[in-house]
Parts: C-alpha cells; structure tokens; sequence
C-alpha cells in the first residue's frame, strides 16, 4: 500500500483520467447517384474526463481519408522547343482519393512536427512516396504536383482553424466531399492534442458507395465489360439516330 502511494504521489499524472474523445456524424453513409453533386458532414463530439480541465490549452484536429492508390505522375518538357512530351514519370506508392484535414489552430501550434509524423496527419505526411528513378532528382516535386491538382479539384483540403471548440468540450466542424468522390470507406479520425502531443485519438468510418443506375452501370462495366459496350454502343448508335431524325423534321416544318 505505501508503495502505490509513493507512485501515485511520484507520478500526479495516474491520479488523473485519460481525455477521451466521444464523436458523432451527421451521416454515416454518402450515396453516389446520377444526381449526385456533393455532400456535407457534420463531425461533432465532446471530449470525455472525470477530472478538471487541465491549465494547458485544448486543440483537436479532425482528418478524413479516402481509399488510397498508387498514382503515376508524368512531367512534361518541350521536345525541340516544338511540342510537349513526357520527360520524367514517378508513381507515388499511395496517395488518398479525399483528403481533409480541419483543426483548431495552424498545425505548427496544435501539433509538433514529431506528432504529425508519427499519426501522418498532415496531407503532406498522407502521402506516401518511398523512391524515385535514378534519373528523378527532384522526387518532392512530384509528390507536391498530386497535392496541387487535388486541391485544385477540392479533393484536398487543409482547413486550419475551422474546428469549433466550446469550454474545452464540445467540438465540431462541417468537411465538405465534393461530386467527384471514389467510391470506397472513408477513415474519420479525430485527434485530441495538448503541448503538442496527441494525448487521444478516435477512429471511425463513412461509407461512399453508388446506388441506383449508377451502381447498375458500374458494375456492369466490371462484371460484363463486353456486354456494357456493346450497350454503350446501341445507346450512341440510338441517340444519333434520334438527333438526325429529328433534325430532318426540323428542316421540313
């Protein structure tokens, strides 16, 4: 017994409960139709302890990935001064389809660069890239090239400052997941940090999967990729019919 007091009193820190997050969505499930032009998520929760508030500042950092792929990179240079061609190609090993990544402050404040690393936070540390040809000096820029046309497309998104955090409890923020998603499951994660350290971290899903004819369509084309050419070709074949025939009726009247 007085042993345990001695640690206890060596250590105030295992007097005290372990923050941890309780996290809720305003939908667990995103369908994809031929309508489909979008879809926003609430992420809210309230951070959860049976002791005070502790006197160092509060952040949270909320991240939601899409399924990640090997991506091929291409750089182009003028050939003779002339015409564009491709002088250089890199694959970076996995890069998420979504990326999104919501905090309570800039990420240099909210989290040492240790932290970001170790949890690969950051859309940077969400990509990984292990190696590049011999003749690729400049692998970086590659990897920079897919951060920069995924943002462009609002696949990417760094959104410091846009977590709302209220007594140091409840938190929220809204992720918006543009029409051009990948079908697949999307890791939520939501991170509670102090000092610069990740002292709690939750984890959960959202489903994005096509629904209706846009499914029916989908798998087809990779079930019976014959039969949907075909398909595809009378569909063609019909529609040109019907503008012409159209067309001729237009000149007649």
């Amino acid at each position: 017994m007085r042993y345990l007091l001695a640690c206890l009193l060596m250590f105030p820190g295992l007097l005290m409960a372990e923050e941890e997050v309780v996290l809720g969505l305003s939908k667990k499930h995103v369908s994809i139709t031929t309508t489909f032009d979008g879809s926003e998520i609430l992420i809210f929760g309230a951070v959860k302890r049976e002791s005070p508030v502790p006197d160092t500042e509060l952040h949270v950092v909320i991240t939601v990935a899409g399924p990640s792929r090997p991506v091929t990179v291409r750089r182009k240079a003028k050939w003779l001064g002339l015409i564009w061609v491709n002088n250089a190609a890199v694959e970076v090993d996995l890069a998420p389809s979504f990326y999104a990544v919501a905090s309570t402050g800039p990420m240099s404040d909210v989290l040492s660069a240790t932290e970001n690393l170790r949890h690969r936070i950051s859309i940077e540390n969400a990509i990984r890239s292990v190696g590049a040809p011999d003749n690729v000096t400049d692998s970086a820029a590659f990897t920079k090239a897919v951060i920069r046309i995924r943002r462009n497309a609002d696949l990417y998104q760094q959104l410091e400052g846009q977590v709302a955090l209220d007594q140091q409890t409840l938190f929220r923020t809204a992720i918006k997941m543009p029409a051009n998603l990948t079908e697949g499951d999307y890791t939520t994660r939501i991170f509670l940090a102090r000092e610069g350290k990740v002292i709690s971290h939750q984890e959960t899903t959202i489903e994005v999967r096509k629904v209706g004819l846009e499914r029916w369509l989908f798998n087809m084309s990779r079930q019976s990729p014959a039969l949907y050419g075909l398909m595809s070709l009378a569909i063609a074949i019909a529609a040109g019919w019907g503008a012409s025939a159209a067309f001729r009726l237009a000149r007649r009247d």
